[in-house]
């Protein structure tokens, strides 16, 4: 117990938010660690590492975090410094603000909005006190999907 060193793995395991299967939160989560969703959430989400949407997973939220695994239903925007991929069993539905195009769609993954390539860094900027909402957006190109 007190003493105990934990391994690299077990804290790396120990920090993930996991929001479980017939949870639903409605609000705004904020985390500087990775969080997984297998309930349901409506509202905000921010994450300064990596955003996992299970299978079971359904989000109705706007969403910024570093990177973005979609393997469930997602209605919303998602800003996105690194890499944002759809699964086979992923559904996006909403805009994908990047950095770069860098976006991945497995086969049998839905996509149905625009991928925007925004080149102002303060826009990737994740901070805990901050309103998605509100972000103003200059894009550079937009692809559309």
């Amino acid at each position: 117990m007190f003493g105990k060193k934990v391994s690299q793995a077990e804290d790396k395991y120990n920090n993930n938010n996991i929001i479980a299967e017939g949870v639903g939160i409605e609000g705004r989560i904020y985390s500087p660690h990775p969080i997984q969703i297998d309930g349901t959430v409506v509202g905000e989400i921010i994450s300064k590492k990596e955003l996992v949407i299970g299978e079971k997973g359904k989000v109705k939220a706007n969403i910024k975090a570093k990177n973005a695994i979609i393997e469930g239903d997602v209605t919303g925007n998602i800003i996105s410094s690194g890499e944002v991929r759809i699964t086979s069993t992923g559904k996006m539905f909403g805009n994908i603000i990047q950095r770069d195009i860098s976006l991945i769609i497995d086969d049998g993954g839905l996509f149905k909005g625009k991928n925007i390539i925004v080149y102002n860094r303060e826009i990737f900027r994740i901070n805990n006190n901050e309103k998605i909402s509100g972000i103003k957006i200059k894009p550079k190109r937009i692809l559309e999907y």
